[in-house]
């Protein structure tokens, strides 16, 4: 159903916005000027301009793009027979076709850049040989439909027209004047290209045309529809309506389109249907917006002011909050954990946005986003780099932001904060001092991603996998794409995973996806099956969720196979399965410990299992320590099996340390091993190159046909050995852990906690719950000072009302969220809570007495 203008104002101003592209068809003259305005925009954005190119802060820009240009014109001018540059053969790879279209553009770029020199700059020579390869490269390997269409469907319906579209863009006067045919003949081959839309146009009911590939094919026909010239407003308008689409926020329950790709109402945001992509999509789609934002300011196209708040809203609630001292969490890249690019490149991609998000906004807001930037800069252990920049204004804006002393730098999130990212599957959990992030996953959202030979070995990475950031360390130490090539992947922090050995797609199959295109299910590299039994498979259990109350959180899942296990009956013979081992876990998120409740931890086949506790890495000559003490309360003596009470590990060079205290957990192993691997071992693209860490390895071994175990223990990051001793008296306690019901407390903060599995009533600690659902509860203060405060959730995202009943004597509401009904009940105070359409959100509330 085409998204009609009055159906996108209601829908746009239920979520506090405006329209924002002006209806009716503008006079002759105003649209020309519109297009012109746009244009120039656009190529400022790019190139930069005389005055921010001349700020000496760009000359690093600046010099990037001269050398990436001067490589790229040498490489043509070694180009052999069926190549346009030396070394990239062309007419079966789409990879090297789409780099073709992109050294163009790079060449293209140097020329309109002010500030390089006058043999690029403005070079007529130069520009011309970018048209040529253009032109040569339509008339070779793209123009024709029939032969064109092979590989990866998003170089020929987004990658190659980025390429295009802004080569023309930088090159308009050059093409205008000696080959004006050029615009039309590319446009209508882009068009034709758009294969999984509708009649040369975007289909917002296609699972190709959602979220961040939307913004960047509607931005590719926004510069097309200016290049067009008269009536190309009419292509310009379409596509920004079309592109307004991916600033709604997405409703599980009234779904435009059957879109569940975009942000969500808890700051989520998924792509690939199922799959967490903050830190990747995520990051591509704020990038493009606010870069549409930019290049259509004054043209009379839209207003685009009126959007800045709703983008504003997912740097505060959607990134800010995944973004530790400068780096970005692993838990929402997909498969692109395993690329050598950092967590702190990711950030400077957000910064870029950032600094040109400000730009936009206005009072509170602007300073906010500025303060962040600042924020960002003080807390990076590595200096964000602004020559990657896209843009030299932004290079500009940003040095002004740093030396605005009356900025002061702030995060954009509390220090204390604790983030039930529901609608995604991930938790995560803020203090002074540390950052904890849980990957969660269920029949709604996928267990990993992997895809094009990337992420290779991702099997646990959503089966409860956590990573505790601490404060001041090199991250790319201790995270990012050496931490997956040098741990096991059946060895991930907090993942249970049986003892056995699984192989790659590549090594299953000998190509990056299983191909049987006659099979009923059609698996082809890009099909709808390929997806959901390859590339980003979900759970088949529904639990996974958790409740916030104030700074203080859980979190539940109950471990299952994927989509394919379950479904091993309608695929192919060849097409290869894995059962998963069976687990019921709680993650109970305080000031000073996360708490982790494992039950049920066995195999429904009698395999032997193995739970990590932690996996963590550090530079080979980093200065480690282990200690630790028994049960039984003898010093422990070094790596090995043991009954601990408490282990601690410390690395002097980065000046960290976390305690691990064993609440209620069978022996522990302990290793610190040495491991060299290559990082091509989870990428394919990677280059072939060795890497070296120290390993420390916390794991609970269950043997093949043991009954299933039970673990309790808490992660005390920071910890002393003070700190880790006084453990032995508290303050926390294990009220419960099976997998129908798990619940601790903490006398310190006066907090209880419980995760219910299961239908029916569940006692603990005063508490009788309706289950399943998440429940705490805190009681501060004393005699008619004594308050309550609960929140419930569903994890579960499927009912209608939970029921909890506090026992004790009946307590007076104070303040509760809407869909919160408080009431007396025999032995104590019932607290009715509707979840239906909640959509696992947390509801609170305040009682006395």
């Amino acid at each position: 159903m085409e998204i009609t203008r009055r159906c996108l104002l209601s829908a746009l101003s239920a979520a506090g916005l405006l329209a924002v592209v002006p209806t009716g068809r503008a006079d002759a003259a105003a649209a020309a000027e519109g297009r012109a305005r746009l244009l120039a925009n656009t190529v400022a954005v790019l190139a930069g301009t005389a005055d921010s190119n001349a700020r000496p802060e760009t000359a690093a820009k600046l010099a990037a793009v001269e050398r990436t240009a001067r490589a790229n014109l040498k490489a043509m001018d070694g180009a052999g027979e069926g190549e346009l540059f030396a070394g990239l053969p062309l007419g079966t790879d789409d990879a090297n076709l789409n780099t073709a279209y992109r050294r163009l553009y790079e060449i293209a770029l140097a020329t309109r850049t002010p500030g390089i020199p006058a043999d690029l700059h403005g070079s007529t020579a130069v520009r011309r040989r970018v048209v040529d390869g253009l032109t040569w490269l339509h008339e070779r390997y793209y123009g024709d439909q029939s032969t064109g269409y092979y590989g990866n469907w998003f170089h020929w319906e987004i990658g190659i027209s980025q390429h295009v579209s802004k080569t023309l863009v930088l090159l308009a006067d050059e093409v205008r004047a000696h080959r004006p045919e050029l615009v039309r003949t590319y446009v209508d081959s882009m068009d034709a290209y758009l294969r999984n839309g509708t009649d040369g146009d975007v289909d917002l009911d296609s699972r190709f045309h959602t979220g961040a590939n939307l913004a960047d094919i509607t931005t590719n026909r926004v510069l097309q529809g200016a290049l067009l010239g008269e009536g190309g407003e009419a292509r310009i308008r379409k596509a920004l309506t079309d592109q307004l689409t991916v600033f709604l926020t997405i409703d599980p329950y009234r779904l435009r389109h059957g879109v569940t790709d975009g942000y969500y109402a808890d700051g989520s945001f998924l792509q690939h249907a199922s799959v967490a992509y903050t830190g990747s999509y995520g990051k591509g789609l704020l990038t493009r917006v606010v870069q549409t934002l930019k290049i259509l300011e004054g043209t009379g196209f839209a207003h685009g002011e009126e959007l800045v708040p709703t983008v504003y809203g997912w740097v505060k609630d959607g990134f800010a909050p995944l973004i530790f001292e400068g780096w970005m969490m692993e838990v929402v890249k997909g498969r692109a954990v395993a690329r050598p690019d950092s967590g702190y490149t990711d950030v400077g991609v957000v910064v870029e946005a950032v600094v040109d998000l400000a730009s936009l906004a206005a009072g509170d807001r602007a300073t906010a986003l500025k303060s962040y930037v600042k924020h960002i800069r003080a807390t990076s252990r590595t200096a964000l780099d602004p020559a990657r920049f896209v843009s030299p204004v932004s290079v500009v804006r940003y040095a002004d932001i740093l030396g605005d002393a009356s900025v002061p730098p702030a995060d954009l999130n509390p220090a204390e904060r604790s983030v039930a990212f529901n609608a995604m599957d991930k938790t995560v959990h803020r203090r002074p001092g540390y950052a904890f992030a849980l990957a969660r996953s269920s029949e709604r959202i996928s267990k990993y991603e992997y895809m094009n030979g990337e992420n290779l070995m991702p099997w646990f990475q959503g089966d409860g996998a956590y990573y505790l950031y601490l404060s001041g360390q090199d991250q790319t130490q201790a995270y990012g794409v050496d931490y997956y090539t040098t741990i096991p992947p059946y060895g991930l922090a907090g993942v249970t995973a049986p003892v056995e050995q699984r192989r790659s797609v590549t090594e299953l199959y000998g190509k990056a996806y299983y191909d049987n295109p006659g099979h009923p299910l059609n698996f082809t590299s890009s099909s709808a099956s390929q997806n959901k039994y390859v590339y980003f498979p979900r759970g088949t259990n529904g639990h996974s969720g958790g409740a916030v109350l104030g700074t203080y959180g859980t979190a539940a899942m109950v471990q299952s196979s994927d989509a394919a296990h379950h479904d091993r009956a309608l695929l192919p013979d060849d097409f290869v399965v894995y059962r998963n081992a069976t687990a019921t876990k709680s993650w109970f998120l305080l000031d000073d410990e996360i708490v982790v409740l494992a039950a049920g931890v066995g195999d429904t086949v009698g395999r032997a299992v193995t739970t990590t506790v932690d996996a963590r890495t550090a530079a080979p000559d980093d200065r480690t320590s282990l200690t630790g003490t028994l049960r039984d309360g003898r010093a422990w003596t070094g790596p090995g099996t043991a009954d601990l009470r408490w282990l601690r590990y410390a690395n002097a060079t980065q000046g960290t340390a976390i305690g691990y205290v064993f609440l209620d957990t069978p022996q522990v192993r302990v290793a610190l091993d040495r491991v060299t691997r290559s990082r091509r071992a989870v990428r394919t693209a990677n280059p072939d190159t060795p890497v070296t860490r120290s390993v420390l390895g916390v794991t609970v071994d269950g043997a093949a046909g043991a009954r299933p175990a039970r673990l309790a223990y808490a992660l005390v990051p920071n910890a002393t050995e003070e700190r880790l001793r006084a453990h032995r008296h508290g303050p926390l306690t294990v009220l419960a852990n099976s997998p129908r019901l798990q619940a601790m407390s903490h006398s310190g903060i006066g907090l209880t906690a419980a995760n219910t599995f299961t239908r029916g009533t569940h006692d603990t600690a005063g508490l009788r719950i309706e289950g399943p659902a998440s429940v705490i509860v805190r009681r501060q203060g004393r005699h008619d000072k004594a308050r309550t405060t609960v929140a419930v959730s569903d994890p579960t995202m499927n009912r209608d009302r939970i029921t909890v009943l506090l026992r004790g004597r009946r307590l007076r509401e104070l303040a509760a969220d809407s869909g919160v009904r408080v009431s007396r009940a025999p032995g104590g105070t019932r607290i009715d809570v509707d979840t239906r359409h909640a959509y696992g959100r947390s509801f609170t509330v305040t009682l006395s007495g």
